[in-house]
């Protein structure tokens, strides 16, 4: 059983690059009882505190979002999406349902994995909906909403991605360089995003925060 000492957290995009890792670092963490996963598929984990729920985020069931803290790490590409209505319902309607029912159940704390030049007004569209959905979410009014804006993710994504490749050889040049206000256009490890985004939510600030990827850097 869940020793009620501990907090429950909940996590989508429990399958992804920085979601995996992200994860793990809840599972091991002292400060969660039960961890939440809601997915479409089997992850195959075993752990004594993994709660895995098969969930339809097109017909959600309210009553299974319930958790003290929210960590989304769900995204996608226009590519693999292969519309951007596609696109946008994992970026930006999915993350917002799961605020909105966490809400309404109790959640106090969202975290939230955006991109580097998020901006709801921008003429870029990919910019634009994780600009959309950092306002939708700030406008939710959680006690602390904690926003992760890295740039160009590193790490093994299991799949091939030709732009992002050239962007892993071309950081390595650029990366020792990029310092002082250039250093959060540096490509970040996607496990330095996942370990900052388990610390962040157990500071007891309260507010919208930030976080840009030279300071997710340090984690």
């Amino acid at each position: 059983m869940t020793n009620p000492r501990y907090k429950t957290a909940l996590l989508i995009g429990a399958t992804g690059l920085v979601g995996k890792q992200v994860l793990q670092n809840l599972l091991n963490s002292e400060d969660y009882g039960e961890v939440k996963i809601l997915t479409r598929r089997d992850t195959g984990i075993q752990h004594q505190k993994l709660n895995e729920i098969f969930f339809n985020f097109d017909n959600p069931d309210a009553s299974l979002v319930k958790a003290d803290d929210i960590f989304c790490c769900l995204g996608t590409t226009i590519k693999k999406a292969r519309s951007e209505e596609s696109f946008k319902k994992v970026d930006f309607l999915y993350p917002l349902q799961i605020g909105r029912l966490g809400k309404l159940n109790g959640s106090t704390k969202y975290l939230l994995v955006s991109s580097m030049g998020a901006d709801a007004k921008s003429m870029i569209f990919y910019n634009r909906v994780k600009g959309e959905i950092e306002r939708e979410l700030t406008d939710l009014h959680f006690e602390t909403l904690h926003i992760l804006r890295p740039s160009l993710l590193l790490g093994d994504r299991g799949e091939t991605r030709t732009g992002e490749k050239i962007g892993e050889i071309l950081s390595k040049i650029l990366n020792p360089v990029m310092i002082g206000p250039l250093k959060k256009y540096a490509a970040i490890e996607s496990s330095k995003v996942a370990n900052g985004m388990v610390r962040l939510a157990q500071l007891p600030d309260k507010g919208t925060f930030i976080h840009d990827s030279a300071e997710l850097q340090q984690y």
